[in-house]
């Protein structure tokens, strides 16, 4: 079956992933990557299919609604992976007003159009990619289901959870045809450095401080992004419409044990004294709000979909730290410019 997805957010981390997989696994799809190419999105991630005979980009921000009309109605879209999203939650504390308007009224533009072009339509589909975050914090036990109540606790994910709320309304009273997927923490190729891993490895490299808030223990599980592709992939076209799926790593480490495990394949590839690395941890105030824990049962997916992660942790961690010591080029040229002063200031990652 011939389709003309429309991917938002696809020169973003997870999302360009998920492009460059469509565009190769499904010649037959046209693919439409729209994104509004902020702080966060870089189309040198997808220089290898920009040539691609089914790939066509379209800058337009999820929150213009004339122009989002358009692209549906000119392209004939009949599914959508939303992607698109602000997503530290850093940024989301300084500035929660931004996080409400992209991923909240973004996503109710995106979904009205949705709702009005395919009125007619039997076969559209609205996959919305959201985060695990919208559950809360966790205790020292128990994991995040597909039935775990609501519990947002940054400005980042009560918007996350809020355009959630929207993707299901727009489907119980549209009957608008959709899927969400709730997944845990990304790592791999081609991720903005801010976030955790990028971070670390950047300031390894140049014998930076390691800044960890608290005393590193807050838990979070750990999922190889082109697994999380694959599990899109998955989800897509076999999900059950109006269904949620938790998609995760069965992978959890505390931040500081990560970070060591970083200081030690760093050391290995850099050729440094064992040890060395982790001497640059540096231990700063917590941040505001910190959730103590988060882990997924993907359980659902593996047993319906049979999806589960393909990689463990320490292998994918030597991949992710390969892959960026290999483009110091793509690393300093997006941390240029104002990236650079507000990247060098940025701590850990939710």
């Amino acid at each position: 079956m011939s389709r003309n997805l429309l991917i938002t957010g696809g020169a973003g981390f997870i999302g360009s992933h998920v492009v460059r997989l469509f565009v190769n696994t499904y010649p037959d799809y046209r693919i439409f990557n729209l994104d509004a190419l902020t702080y966060a999105g870089n189309l040198e991630n997808l220089r290898d299919v920009e040539d691609a005979p089914n790939y066509r980009f379209i800058k337009c921000d999820i929150t213009d609604e004339v122009s989002i009309n358009r692209v549906f109605v000119e392209n004939g879209i009949d599914a959508v992976i939303h992607l698109a999203a602000e997503s530290h939650v850093d940024r989301s504390i300084m500035d929660p007003l931004g996080f409400v308007k992209t991923n909240i009224l973004g996503t109710a533009v995106l979904l009205n159009a949705a709702r009005i072009s395919w009125k007619d339509r039997k076969d559209g589909l609205f996959y919305h990619v959201s985060t695990d975050e919208v559950f809360g914090s966790l205790g020292e036990t128990g994991f995040f289901t597909e039935d775990t109540p609501y519990d947002p606790r940054s400005p980042y994910s009560a918007s996350k959870a809020s355009s959630d709320h929207l993707v299901k309304a727009y489907h119980h009273t549209y009957k608008l045809p959709v899927v969400i997927s709730n997944c845990s923490n990304n790592y791999g190729s081609h991720q903005f450095p801010e976030k955790l891993i990028p971070l670390m490895i950047h300031n390894i490299r140049h014998s930076k401080p390691l800044p960890v808030y608290g005393e590193g223990l807050n838990v979070r599980d750990w999922l190889w992004v082109e697994d999380h592709a694959r599990a899109i992939d998955v989800i897509f076209h076999h999900g059950e419409n109006g269904e949620t799926y938790n998609v995760g790593g069965f992978n959890e480490w505390k931040n500081i044990d990560l970070i060591h495990v970083l200081c030690r394949i760093m050391d290995q590839r850099l050729g440094r004294p064992e040890g060395e690395s982790a001497k640059l941890i540096t231990y700063v105030k917590d941040r505001a709000g910190h959730d103590l824990r988060y882990a997924i049962d993907a359980s659902r997916i593996e047993r319906e979909l049979g999806w589960k992660p393909s990689l463990q942790f320490e292998e994918g961690l030597e991949k992710t730290v390969d892959w960026y010591l290999s483009n110091e080029e793509w690393i300093a040229h997006i941390t240029s410019g104002s990236y650079q002063e507000y990247y060098q200031h940025q701590y850990v990652t939710r």
